[in-house]
């Protein structure tokens, strides 16, 4: 049976669900763990929470050291902070469990009134000779492209932001550098900036979760390389965090810190 995303469509916009529900869940969890790492913090007597957050404040500070310098990574210590808390959470959720709900016709795959589910996805699992067709609601939001590429277009259009109306002249300039004739190089690079960021973070979580539902499905023989699996895939989870806010620093700097070049 094929595991569909619970889709609505309002004001002629197609809203998926689940991922909805992801970013909603995974937005709670990182306020949770910043408050409790911030609740009664103390310089003597440290919890683990206080502990673990001074650590990952730390880490980004160094993140924002060796991208934009100590003297303009202090305003983006906020940014970096919830990028790498929202991805490496987001990257996380999907690998404990998944919700999945089965249907057998349209009517069962309505709320509000409104279906999440297609006639036309009725009748291709008929066709299949299946009796219904599940609907997942629990992932990792990051396995999501439409997540991913948003993240990446907002962290894009910011660094633009940032040189056209704070280091202008370089702005402008560097799509002529080295060379005028490497403009449409220069071009080529920003849309593909955006693509990668996206698809490089999309495509390793998404890749995870497959192969859990690959494991899951050879029963007991898949207990242990589950475990193991998953052990691997907190680690690549943790990696892609670091890189997109990595990345995302490196292409700030890339507008913002020019002048300094000069000096």
């Amino acid at each position: 049976m094929g595991h569909l995303a619970p889709v609505i469509e309002i004001f002629g916009f197609h809203l998926d669900l689940s991922a909805l529900l992801m970013i909603i869940v995974t937005s709670i969890v990182v306020l949770l763990i910043a408050v409790a790492g911030a609740k009664n913090a103390s310089v003597t007597n440290i919890s683990k929470m206080q502990n673990f957050m001074e650590w990952v404040i730390e880490f980004v500070e160094g993140i924002l050291g060796s991208t934009l310098g100590s003297k303009h990574g202090k305003p983006f210590l906020a940014l970096g902070l919830t990028l790498i808390m929202f991805i490496f959470v987001g990257n996380m959720l999907g690998l404990p469990f998944n919700i999945v709900t089965e249907h057998h016709d349209a009517a069962s795959a309505t709320i509000a009134g409104q279906p999440f589910v297609s006639q036309e996805a009725f009748h291709d699992a008929a066709e299949k000779g299946e009796h219904g067709v599940g609907v997942s609601w629990w992932k990792s939001p990051t396995a999501d492209v439409s997540i991913t590429a948003a993240l990446a277009l907002m962290v894009i259009g910011l660094s633009h932001y940032l040189g056209m109306t704070r280091n202008a002249k370089h702005y402008w300039k560097h799509y002529i550098e080295p060379y005028p004739v490497l403009l449409p190089i220069n071009l080529v690079e920003t849309v593909a900036k955006p693509l990668t960021l996206a698809l490089r973070l999309y495509g390793n979580i998404y890749a995870g979760e497959v192969m859990i539902s690959v494991i899951i499905s050879a029963g007991y023989f898949g207990i242990i390389p589950l475990f193991v699996w998953q052990g691997f895939s907190v680690f690549v989870g943790s990696i892609q965090a670091f890189i997109f806010t990595m990345l995302t620093m490196v292409y700030i700097s890339q507008t913002l810190v020019h002048e300094e070049d000069h000096h």
